[in-house]
C-alpha cells in the first residue's frame, strides 16, 4: 500500500512544524508549503492525497486556494483550519468542496481522524477507475453550478470543457437583444476573431436549449474566422428563458475533434456550466438592485458601508493606504426649483458621468444621497486625492449642464477629503472626517479642502 501525501500550507512556521510533527508519525508523507500560491505550483506536479491548509493568509486565502484545487484533475481532499470560524465560513467552505474544517486550537485526535478519513477516501476511490471518473466529472460539474461571478465561472467553464475534449479552442460569450456583447475565456485564436464566429452563428442559438455539435457541412466560413473550423460545438446560456450568451468550442488547426466525443460528459458539463451560469446571472442582477442607485446607476449608501469596510481591512492587512472625497453640489435646490425635477435628476446623471471620467476604474463611486456624492480612491495617499478632489470641482464648475434644452445651467460643487489610515483609523471616523471637511468648505463653496485644514 502506497504511502499518502499530505500537503501542508500555512504562512505561519508553528503550525507547520505541528503539522508535520503530528502526521509524519502516521507513516505519512508529509510536505509544507508557505502560501497559497506555492500550494498550486506543487499541485500540478500531482502525488498529493490531502491538502491541510490554513483559511487566512497573505495572497491567495484557503478558502480560493480551495477552489483552485477544485478545478484540478483528480483533485485531492481539502481540510480548511482556521481561528475565526463562523458558520457562514464552515457552509461555504463545504459547498465548495471541503471536505471538513478544523478549528484551532484543536486536539491532535481530531485532527488525525480527518486525516485518516480523506486517506481511507482516496483509496476507495483509487480502487475504482469508473468510480473515481465519475466523481471527478460531479466534482467539476458542481464546482461550474455553485460559481455565483460570471466573470470566473465563464473561463472555468471553457477550460473545463476543453479539458473533457482532450484539446481544441474555445471562448464564450455575452449577448443583449440586439447581438454579441462581449466575448470572454477565449482559448486558442484571437479576440477580433473570435467575435466573428460568435457574431456568426449567433443566430443558431435563438431556439437553442442544450448542447448542439455543427459538423463541417453546416459550417459556411464567414469573413474574420479563425483558421480551419472543421466543427463546432453549441452550448446556450439561458437566464429567463432568453439567450445571454454561449460557449463556442471547435478544434485545433489540423485535427479534428475526437472521435467519438463523450458526449455524456460534455453535456453534464455543459448542463451545469449553464446552471452556474443562470444562478450567476440572477445574482448579479438582484446585487445590482440591491446595491446600486437607480437615478445615477452609481453604488448608493449601503454598498459604500460594505466596500468600505473591506477597503479598510484589505488596507490595514497589506499597509495600504486609500482616501475618500464627499462631493456636495453647491446650490442644487436652484436647479429643481427653476427648471423642474426632471432637470435635476437629468443634472445628476451628468454628475455621475463627470465623475466616472475623473476617476479610474479601480476606484469607486457612490451616490451618498441627494445632492452628495463619495468618491473612494483605491491606495491613494493625501498628495494624490487632492488633485483628484480638485479635478473632479474643475470638471463640475466648466460643465454646461443641460445643454441640450432651451433652459442649460452652471453647477459648482465643494469637496472634502481624507485619507486612511493618516486622518482616521476605522470606517466611521474616515466618513466623519472626510464629511467634516466638505462641510469646512461650504464655508467658501466651490472649494475643496482636505482633512488636513481641519482644526
Amino acid at each position: 500500500m502506497m504511502t499518502a501525501t499530505i500537503l501542508v500550507v500555512d504562512d505561519e512556521l508553528f503550525f507547520r512544524s505541528l503539522y508535520a510533527e503530528l502526521l509524519g508519525g502516521e507513516e505519512y508523507q508529509v510536505e509544507t508549503v508557505c502560501s497559497g500560491e506555492e500550494a498550486l505550483i506543487r499541485l500540478q506536479s500531482g502525488g498529493v492525497d490531502v491538502v491541510l491548509t490554513d483559511l487566512v493568509m497573505p495572497g491567495l486565502g484557503g478558502m480560493e486556494l480551495l477552489r483552485r484545487v477544485r478545478s484540478l484533475e483528480n483533485p485531492p481532499e481539502v481540510i480548511l483550519a482556521t481561528g475565526h470560524a463562523t458558520l457562514e465560513t464552515a457552509i461555504e467552505a463545504l459547498k465548495n468542496g471541503a471536505r471538513d474544517y478544523l478549528i484551532k486550537p484543536f486536539k491532535p485526535e481530531e485532527l488525525l481522524h480527518l486525516i485518516r478519513t480523506c486517506v481511507e477516501q482516496r483509496r476507495l476511490l483509487d480502487e475504482n477507475i469508473l468510480l473515481k471518473s465519475q466523481i471527478r466529472l460531479f466534482q467539476r460539474g458542481q464546482s461550474l453550478a455553485s460559481m455565483l461571478e460570471i466573470d470566473r465561472l465563464l473561463p472555468q467553464a471553457v477550460t473545463t470543457l476543453l479539458h473533457e475534449l482532450a484539446g481544441g479552442r474555445g471562448f464564450a460569450f455575452l449577448a443583449t437583444q440586439s447581438g454579441v456583447s462581449q466575448v470572454r475565456a477565449i482559448e486558442g485564436l484571437a479576440e477580433e476573431e473570435a467575435f466573428a464566429l460568435a457574431e456568426s452563428l449567433s443566430p443558431r442559438f435563438v431556439d437553442l436549449n442544450a448542447l448542439c455539435q455543427l459538423p463541417a457541412s453546416e459550417l459556411t466560413p464567414a469573413s474574420g474566422w479563425p483558421d480551419d473550423v472543421r466543427s463546432v460545438l453549441l452550448i446556450p446560456l439561458r437566464c429567463e428563458r432568453s439567450i445571454k450568451g454561449g460557449m463556442l468550442l471547435f478544434n485545433t488547426i489540423g485535427s479534428d475533434l475526437p472521435t467519438p466525443l463523450s458526449l455524456h460528459n460534455i453535456q453534464f458539463l455543459s448542463d451545469q456550466a449553464a446552471l452556474g451560469f443562470e444562478n450567476a446571472f440572477r445574482y448579479q442582477g438582484a446585487r445590482e438592485l440591491i446595491y446600486t442607485d437607480d437615478l445615477t446607476g452609481l453604488f448608493n449608501y449601503r454598498y459604500m458601508q460594505v466596500f468600505l469596510e473591506q477597503e479598510v481591512r484589505r488596507t490595514e492587512r497589506y499597509g495600504l493606504s486609500f482616501s475618500l472625497v464627499f462631493i456636495d453640489l453647491d446650490h442644487f435646490k436652484g436647479i429643481n426649483d427653476t427648471r423642474g425635477h426632471l432637470a435635476g435628476s437629468e443634472s445628476l446623471r451628468e454628475i455621475a458621468y463627470l465623475l466616472r471620467k475623473c476617476v479610474r476604474e479601480v476606484d469607486v463611486l457612490f451616490r451618498y444621497g441627494g445632492d452628495e456624492f463619495t468618491a473612494l480612491l483605491v491606495e491613494t495617499d493625501v498628495r494624490g486625492a487632492g488633485v483628484v478632489a480638485e479635478r473632479i470641482r474643475r470638471s463640475i464648475e466648466q460643465h454646461i449642464f443641460l445643454a441640450g434644452t432651451t433652459n442649460p445651467a452652471r453647477l459648482t460643487a465643494t469637496l472634502g477629503y481624507a485619507t486612511f489610515p493618516e486622518h482616521a483609523g476605522d470606517k466611521k471616523s474616515i466618513i466623519d472626517i472626510a464629511d467634516r471637511a466638505m462641510y469646512e468648505g461650504k464655508k467658501d463653496r466651490n472649494i475643496v479642502r482636505g482633512a488636513w485644514e481641519l482644526k
